[in-house]
């Protein structure tokens, strides 16, 4: 028998259910780890500076390996606008590690395997047992990447957050293999720094 976990009120039933934050709202304070382990706030991360917060499956997701690869193309045209970079993940500070071996990415990579972040932005759901079985057949353990048993995972989402910690453009999509593009990020950063 299938035993479905009670779902709370910040854990959508299903990707197209979340309620992602939106432009105009705080950014809330959830603790995320650092690659070393460490417990720190969000806040203390994106550390008053224009930031954009990148919510992304996993390491082990071809599409969110393409969508940091893409973003870490843009870089430096990123900077030259006064902002920085922080990728979330489920993935537990390990996996983090294989991700930026992996990928060369020069931006902040932080763990969220106890998805406090994903709920706190509105983007966390349950991933339903077909899903599972399906990933599991990829050979894709979602417990051994988070070290959690929670079946959880964020909507694959951008968040620009001014240095005041407002929202100031947020992007999220339930088909996660629709992302926001390096190029649209750049427009909407073009304008973020316009209106300041």
């Amino acid at each position: 028998a299938l035993i479905l976990m009670h779902l709370n009120a910040d854990v959508a039933a299903s990707a197209a259910d979340s309620s992602p934050l939106e432009a105009g709202e705080q950014a809330p304070n959830p603790t995320v780890q650092t690659i070393d382990g460490k417990n720190v706030s969000l806040k203390t991360s994106l550390a008053d500076q224009q930031t954009i917060l990148v919510f992304y499956r996993g390491g082990w997701c071809p599409y969110c390996n393409r969508h940091l690869s893409a973003l870490q193309e843009v870089r430096s045209e990123i900077k030259a606008f006064g902002w920085k970079m922080v990728a979330v993940s489920p993935d537990r500070p390990e996996e983090l590690k294989k991700t930026l071996q992996g990928q060369e990415l020069s931006y902040t990579l932080l763990s969220d395997s106890a998805m406090q972040a994903a709920k706190a932005f509105g983007v966390a759901f349950q991933v339903d047992a077909p899903t599972l079985q399906k990933l599991d057949s990829y050979g894709i353990d979602l417990e051994a990447a988070s070290g959690k048993s929670h079946h959880l995972l964020p909507v694959p989402s951008v968040f620009l957050i001014n240095a005041d910690g407002k929202i100031v453009y947020a992007y999220t999509n339930p088909d996660y293999k629709e992302r926001l593009s390096a190029d649209v990020l750049l427009e909407k950063l073009k304008d973020a720094s316009a209106e300041r």
